[in-house]
């Protein structure tokens, strides 16, 4: 397994509060009077004071620092790796990639009698938030827009594609790049551990646990007959 130390978030504690009043029955933006608190110990405000043109030029750098990291959400560190299919770095902003066939380590509970390991897995299509992921299985390494998706042969995942992570901790940066935003995701995805299904969906045609205890055991390539499409095709998930 990886250490994910290094993506856990900060732990912030309260150093300054703000109270904002207005004159009563006033309309106008200049009526204000802002008094700044401290905080003592226990996080409690002291010191109550007019806030100073000092503080106010702190809190002004703070916010324009915080509006430069939302600013880089999102963006690739130079040209647009060749694997991303769309972006939305909105407020509610996304990614949606493909990675190819590929051999990598997955993580079963015990309780499926799966033994963890190097596995071959499909190619997929990737699609995700801040906080959320839907993952899908394709057939070849064929990425247009026409191109069926099929579900993802994976336990934790609901029929529409989205990802159950268990306790896994998602922790993505306000100004997390492109290229690190899509490596956290698939480190998330691929150190939490594999345990059940979703009532009856069943992802893969024939019986999900024999198929990765032979996958795992064998070292063989990833049989794509055993995949079942969803009516989705890469275009729906562009919108």
């Amino acid at each position: 397994m990886k250490d994910l130390t290094n993506t856990f978030g900060n732990l912030y504690q309260p150093v300054k509060a703000l109270l904002i009043l207005q004159k009563t029955g006033s309309d106008y933006q200049s009526d204000f009077y802002i008094e700044s608190y401290d905080m003592d110990s226990t996080g409690c405000p002291i010191n109550g004071h007019p806030l100073s043109i000092t503080e106010s030029n702190k809190l002004a750098k703070a916010l324009q620092v915080n509006e430069k990291k939302a600013q880089g959400f999102l963006n690739p560190k130079g040209l647009m790796p060749t694997n991303v299919l769309t972006i939305n770095s909105g407020s509610s902003g996304y990614a949606v990639w493909h990675t190819p066939r590929q051999q990598i380590k997955l993580l079963f509970t015990e309780n499926l009698g799966i033994p963890s390991g190097i596995a071959a897995i499909p190619a997929m299509v990737w699609k995700a938030g801040k906080n959320s992921i839907q993952v899908f299985a394709v057939a070849n390494n064929d990425f247009s827009e026409n191109t069926p998706l099929y579900h993802a042969p994976f336990f934790n995942v609901y029929p529409d594609g989205r990802v159950c992570m268990g306790n896994v901790r998602i922790s993505i940066p306000k100004d997390c790049g492109l290229e690190q935003f899509m490596e956290l995701w698939q480190t998330f995805f691929f150190n939490s551990y594999f345990s059940h299904l979703f009532g009856g969906h069943q992802p893969v045609k024939g019986n999900i646990v024999q198929l990765w205890q032979h996958l795992t055991a064998s070292g063989e390539q990833f049989p794509t007959d055993v995949l079942i499409p969803n009516n989705y095709q890469i275009k729906n998930l562009l919108k």
